[in-house]
């Protein structure tokens, strides 16, 4: 249940308009639902204010659709990440309503909010073009929590220019969302030229001694410029959630 859809119950209580017995059936489900395979966490929307996320790998297409059915009830927003196309061709039949969105392999029930809940504007930036899924994956959760989200991808520090001539949009942005492989160095560099919390997103792009996004990881934890803190290597859902609570505007 989300926010909205409590507060209008509510308020049908008390003006008379919904009986209590009729309240008391749609709470009933509060604050989850078994479902033999999972219990589903229908409160956890309206604790923090954000779309509950479905973790998609080693889950099957009929537990991720039923999740998606059951977590969406009442016009919840609801994501389902780490969706290969393959498995989204079986999901989306089964999940009525539901949108495959490819380049972030996160499958998404319900409306995307109005880039209205957050202070500013979130920045997402890739080191590479093989980087770019993790980058939308932050992205699109970060535009599910209702940000305003610009992409600038493809400006790692092996032609640092290409960074320097988007300046004055990174400025503008609230948060940064850095993402890099190979040596993870992006992060570091953009921490030291702009006044903005950089959160870092090691990935496992890389050859050999990159060990599987160790090295950029190891690189991001030990930077030398302030302000970056750092999620875990491919956790662009991780980073997009947690920009989206820097830029959070407060009751």
């Amino acid at each position: 249940m989300n926010p909205e859809r409590l507060r209008s119950l509510l308020e049908g209580v008390r003006e008379g308009k919904t009986s209590l017995d009729d309240a008391l059936r749609e709470l009933r489900d509060l604050p989850f639902r078994s479902l033999g395979f999972a219990h589903a966490d229908t409160h956890r929307h309206m604790r923090t204010g954000f779309p509950e996320v479905i973790f998609g790998g080693g889950k099957t297409p009929s537990q991720i659709a039923i999740l998606l059915i059951e977590l969406g009830r009442d016009g919840a927003t609801v994501m389902a990440t780490r969706i290969t196309p393959e498995v989204a061709q079986q999901v989306l039949p089964a999940a009525p309503g539901a949108r495959y969105v490819e380049a972030a392999r996160i499958v998404v029930a319900g409306p995307t909010p109005e880039p209205t809940r957050g202070r500013g504007t979130i920045a997402v930036l890739s080191a590479g073009t093989a980087d770019i899924p993790i980058a939308e994956e932050a992205a699109v959760t970060a535009e599910l929590d209702g940000n305003q989200v610009v992409r600038i991808f493809d400006v790692g520090v092996a032609g640092l220019h290409r960074l320097l001539s988007h300046r004055e949009t990174v400025e503008k942005a609230e948060v940064l969302v850095v993402v890099a492989g190979m040596d993870g160095v992006l992060p570091t560099v953009v921490a030291g030229l702009f006044s903005r919390p950089v959160i870092a997103v090691p990935t496992s792009i890389g050859y050999g001694a990159s060990m599987s996004g160790i090295a950029a990881l190891l690189t991001m934890l030990n930077s030398c410029a302030t302000g970056v803190a750092v999620v875990n290597i491919d956790n662009g859902f991780g980073a997009g959630r947690m920009a989206s609570l820097l830029n959070r505007v407060r009751a």
